[in-house]
C-alpha cells in the first residue's frame, strides 16, 4: 500500500460516497469505475478483495461475488483533494459485465474473445503484464550504480561485458533445457517442469535487462526495432 489509508483521509461527498477509478496493477489499463463508501473502503482494506457500494441495490458489493472475476487489490490511494480513489487491482477473469476485459472497452471485444479458442494467444482481450518489466528496468537502471559490495546488479555491471553477457548464455541454454524437460514430462511432473521453465525464462530476462544496462543501450531501442519488424 501507498499508505494505511484511514476513513478520516477521505473527504466523502453527497449519500457518503466517493467514486472510485479502478486500474490494473500490470500494466495501468482502467478496468471500471464505481462508488465506495466507508464500509467497502473498509472491507477492502481488510479482506484484500475490492468492494463497492451497489448504488442500485443501496447494499455492499463485493465485485465478483456472483461471477467469481474477483478484483485482489494491489494499492488504493486518494487524489489530491481526497474526492476519489485510485485502486489498483488484479483482476480475475473479465472486469465488465459484457465479458470484456474494461468496461471502456468495446462490447465486440467480448465476442470476438469468446469465438476464439481458449488455448489461443489471442483468445483473451487481456494483457500480459509486461508493462511491469519499467519497475524491474527502473530497479535495474538505480542498482547499477550502487554499491558492488550490496548489490548483485551492481557487481555484474562493474564486471564489465563479460560478466552479464556470461549469464546471459547460461541461462538461455538453461531455458531450453527447461523447455525440452517440459515437452517430455509426464502429467504428474508438468507443474514443477512449467514451475521450472518459468524460472530460467525469468532469469533469463532479467540479465537480458542487465546487459543492455551495462552495455548502456535503453530496452526502448529494442522495442523500436521489434516495431520495425512487426507487419500487422
Amino acid at each position: 500500500m501507498t499508505k494505511q489509508l484511514l476513513q478520516e483521509d477521505v473527504s466523502w461527498g453527497p449519500g457518503g460516497l466517493v467514486p472510485a477509478v479502478v486500474q490494473d496493477a500490470a500494466d495501468g489499463r482502467v478496468l471500471m469505475v464505481a462508488y465506495v463508501d466507508a464500509e467497502a473502503l473498509a472491507a477492502t482494506l481488510a479482506t484484500g478483495e475490492v468492494h463497492f457500494h451497489s448504488r442500485s441495490r443501496d447494499r455492499l458489493w463485493r465485485k465478483g461475488e456472483s461471477s467469481g472475476n474477483v478484483l485482489r487489490l494491489v494499492d488504493v490511494a486518494l487524489d489530491c483533494d481526497g474526492d476519489a480513489l485510485l485502486v489498483q487491482a488484479n483482476s480475475v477473469g473479465p472486469t465488465c459485465h459484457r465479458g470484456t476485459r474494461s468496461c471502456f472497452d468495446p462490447a465486440d471485444v467480448a465476442s470476438a474473445a469468446s469465438s476464439a479458442s481458449a488455448g489461443s494467444a489471442t483468445a483473451a482481450a487481456s494483457a500480459e503484464g509486461f508493462e511491469w518489466l519499467e519497475t524491474l528496468w527502473a530497479t535495474i537502471d538505480a542498482r547499477a550504480d550502487a554499491d558492488p559490495a550490496a548489490s548483485y546488479t551492481a557487481r555484474l555491471v562493474a564486471a564489465g561485458v563479460d560478466a552479464p553477457s556470461r549469464k546471459v548464455a547460461e541461462e538461455a541454454t538453461e531455458v531450453v533445457m527447461a523447455a525440452k524437460d517440459d515437452a517430455v514430462a509426464s502429467a504428474d511432473r508438468r507443474a514443477a517442469t512449467r514451475d521450472a521453465l518459468t524460472g530460467e525464462v525469468a532469469d533469463l530476462l532479467y540479465h537480458t535487462l542487465v546487459l543492455l544496462r551495462e552495455r548502456g543501450l535503453p530496452p526502448s531501442s529494442v522495442i523500436a526495432r521489434l516495431r520495425e519488424r512487426h507487419k500487422p
